[in-house]
């Protein structure tokens, strides 16, 4: 597996070159950002240049398309797409990532009709660049509640909503913490395929009741209470050898020097992987 990170619980690294090298000093493999800035300071070359001389490739990128809402923002939001996934195509990028609303205030049949076609269009603009399409469910108890309607929360339902979508390059975006909070097990992770994975998201959890859990109270990697050693050993069985991702929430954004928590990342990283013989 390949260690990524995002800039999510990291603190102030400045700009993306900055990051770029800033991860690869700690031993990260991988960045999931957006490189459109990159690519208007430096150019596709010298993107290219500051990527490879970094040893770091471009992980998932998120989908810049609100296909939630209404339908002029859609359509409005797909006419500078093409060229989006051309730049991001040049500079070797895996995928792209959405997130799914846990619940909704309009009648949810008319709304997965909806988001259903709209996805689908996405999918097919993506696979023509090369891209597959990550969804990511939300596990944590009030989002459920946050809306008039539940919705999708869990892994069992955002599989059949891929299925229903029914594009080949369409897939999961596996997050530990939405995975712990939605009440996932190892025995779910392997009845998992690796194909049906597109990229995971690395994180932990106080120890603290699952339902009580929100969204953004997380932890670094190995310091909470999810039972990341059997979702790492649940992906590593079922042959999954792609992007793991950090990502860790928080209320406030961290104050302490990013040298100090990319560290944490680090030591995170290293004794969770050592004790799976990840590396």
């Amino acid at each position: 597996m390949i260690r990524g990170l995002t800039r999510t619980g990291v603190g102030e690294v400045g700009n993306d070159e900055n990051f770029i090298a800033l991860a690869a000093r700690y031993g990260f493999s991988s960045v999931d950002l957006d490189p459109s800035g990159l690519i208007q300071e430096q150019g596709i070359e010298g993107a290219r240049r500051i990527l490879s001389g970094n040893g770091i490739r471009l992980g998932s990128i998120l989908l810049p398309v609100e296909w939630r809402f209404d339908e002029e923002r859609f359509r409005q939001d797909l006419v500078p797409l093409a060229g989006r996934l051309d730049a991001a195509a040049k500079l070797g990028a895996a995928s792209f990532w959405t997130y799914l609303l846990p619940s909704v205030d309009e009648d949810p049949v008319t709304f997965l009709g909806t988001a259903t076609r709209r996805l689908r269009l996405c999918a097919e603009l993506l696979e023509a660049f090369g891209f597959r399409l990550a969804l990511e469910f939300l596990g944590p108890r009030d989002l459920r509640g946050r809306w008039k309607h539940p919705l999708m929360w869990n892994m069992g339902q955002t599989l059949a909503w891929i299925g229903a979508i029914d594009r080949p390059n369409v897939g999961l975006l596996l997050d530990s913490f939405h995975w712990h909070t939605a009440g996932h097990n190892l025995d779910d992770l392997l009845r998992l395929r690796a194909s049906d994975l597109v990229h995971v998201h690395l994180g932990d959890a106080p120890d603290t009741a699952r339902e009580l859990l929100p969204d953004d109270d997380r932890l670094y990697p190995g310091e909470g209470a999810i039972d990341l050693r059997s979702f790492l050993s649940g992906l590593k069985s079922i042959g999954y050898q792609g992007i793991v991702a950090q990502e860790v929430l928080s209320p406030r954004p961290p104050t302490l020097p990013a040298e100090e928590l990319l560290e944490r990342s680090k030591k995170g990283f290293d004794k969770l992987f050592a004790a799976l013989e990840l590396d």
